[in-house]
């Protein structure tokens, strides 16, 4: 690797690992969480840990890829810009849904989740092919997330 890519790696592993630490944190599987009815098809709680270490890693390497590709640095700031606004949503989601127990009000949060992903995928893959293919992944999840989500507010609402 030269060294070109050390810096832009090194802060996307940050940011990356800074949003799982702060959602895993924020994420309370105890008593409300464990009382909830769920679908039958809610996955197993060890696929959480590990889908989302894989769909940060994805996606850091899409953000380096896709600001490495930038062709100015305008184009470079939004692709930061944007990954810090998904960052937000996604820490978002965690805070809503765990912390204040509003399954409902998180529903409409992953809405934006899942804009900001679009959005992002789009984005920077006009920049860089790689980098909007990397990101598909999330997008999947988070659709995944959003219908469990759902099911989630249809079986136990209403809430707050």
């Amino acid at each position: 690797m030269n060294s070109s890519w050390i810096m832009p790696v090194a802060i996307a592993l940050v940011a990356a690992l800074g949003v799982a630490f702060i959602g895993g944190t924020i994420t309370d599987l105890g008593p409300w969480y464990e009382g909830l009815a769920k679908p039958d098809w809610t996955p197993a709680r060890p696929v959480f840990p590990i889908a989302w270490t894989l769909i940060f890693t994805l996606a850091a390497v899409a953000g380096v890829t896709a600001w490495r590709a930038a062709p100015n640095a305008r184009s470079a700031d939004t692709v930061i810009g944007l990954f810090a606004l998904n960052g937000f949503l996604n820490i978002g989601w965690s805070l809503i849904f765990f912390r204040m127990q509003r399954p409902d009000w998180a529903f409409v949060e992953l809405a934006a989740l899942w804009l900001s992903i679009l959005v992002l995928i789009i984005y920077c893959g006009r920049l860089s092919r790689l980098a909007g293919l990397l990101l598909v992944p999330y997008i999947v999840w988070v659709t995944v997330a959003g219908a469990l989500n759902w099911q989630v507010v249809q079986l136990n609402a209403p809430f707050g």
